[in-house]
Order: structure tokens, then C-alpha cells, then sequence
């Protein structure tokens, strides 16, 4: 799948994020990146936050191998996913 590979590090995740959604849920695949809906608004950092916690929460991992690369001020961002592989993907979205 062309919205995520696989590193010696882990798994690189391309995303677009929709802030201030009604439910904080994974969309589907939009182009080259995972759509994630997500219920914070894009100030502070909140909407990163609910980013990293959701991923973690989702996968099964703790928060701190969920690392923000690029996209910081952005809705497109890069995200890094720690000791995980191809197949704990499928936790996210099925292909």
C-alpha cells in the first residue's frame, strides 16, 4: 500500500487528518494516506495529541513508539509507528 512502509525502525504512516470531527475513527485510504477523522480541534498540539493516543490506543502500543516525523502544523503528517510490521497494520486498516 502506497500510505505506509516499512523501516528498520518500524512503520512510516502517511495520514491526512479532518479535525473537529463528530467521532475521532479511521476513514479510509485517500490517495496516498490514511484518512483519520479526529473529535480535537487543530490548536496547541490537541489535534496531534488525539493523533498519537488514538494510534496507540488502536495498535496496541504505548505512546511513546508513536513519533510525530513531519506535519506538525499541518492536516498531511508522517508518523512513525515502532516495533511494528506489515502485519499489525491490519489493526488499523484492514487491505
Amino acid at each position: 500500500m502506497s500510505w505506509f512502509q516499512t523501516t528498520a525502525d518500524g512503520v512510516v504512516l502517511n495520514i491526512r487528518v479532518v479535525p473537529r470531527a463528530s467521532k475521532t475513527e479511521v476513514q479510509g485510504v485517500l490517495g496516498d494516506a490514511l484518512k483519520i477523522r479526529l473529535q480535537a480541534p487543530p490548536v496547541d498540539g490537541k489535534a496531534n495529541a488525539a493523533l498519537v493516543k488514538f494510534l496507540a490506543d488502536k495498535l496496541g502500543i504505548a505512546k511513546s513508539n508513536v513519533t510525530l516525523l513531519s506535519g506538525e502544523t499541518g492536516r498531511v503528517k508522517r508518523v512513525l509507528i515502532q516495533s511494528l510490521d506489515e502485519d499489525g497494520i491490519s489493526r488499523l486498516w484492514p487491505q
